[in-house]
């Protein structure tokens, strides 16, 4: 089983919305052969908590037009590790720190990758801050 095309929408609309605000490195893991409570996971990062507050804000006013709310929200108050509970997709928004240190990707990594077009990818951890992507 692969993810639904309504996940994967969602992925995208939240990986632009995340890059758009300068998120770091962002990627989408499709989750749903190896989870029943969610399709995929989108996993982006930022160098503060302020950065990680503004790709949430942005996250969540993506998926809103897109007619999804929000089952869940953890993490907000410390702005460390924002998680983000839309059913199909889960979206973990992740201060740097906390990105380098908990590697979901590597805990995922026998789950396929959602492709995604360069713009929605975020910055490169190591580029310049601010730097878009397509001047990497």
């Amino acid at each position: 089983m692969t993810a639904s095309d309504r996940a994967r929408e969602l992925v995208l609309a939240a990986a632009e919305a995340a890059a758009d605000k300068l998120a770091t490195d962002v990627v989408a893991i499709d989750v749903s052969d190896q989870l029943v409570i969610t399709d995929a996971f989108v996993v982006a990062s930022a160098p503060n908590d302020r950065q990680v507050g503004a790709i949430v804000d942005a996250v969540e006013e993506a998926l809103r037009a897109h007619g999804a709310k929000p089952l869940r929200r953890e993490g907000e108050r410390e702005g460390r590790w924002v998680l983000l509970d839309y059913a199909e997709v889960v979206v973990h928004v992740q201060h740097d720190e906390e990105r380098t240190y908990y590697a979901l990707e590597r805990l995922w990594k026998d789950c396929p990758s959602i492709e995604l077009p360069e713009h929605a990818r975020g910055r490169r951890p190591e580029s310049g801050v601010g730097e878009p992507a397509d001047r990497r």
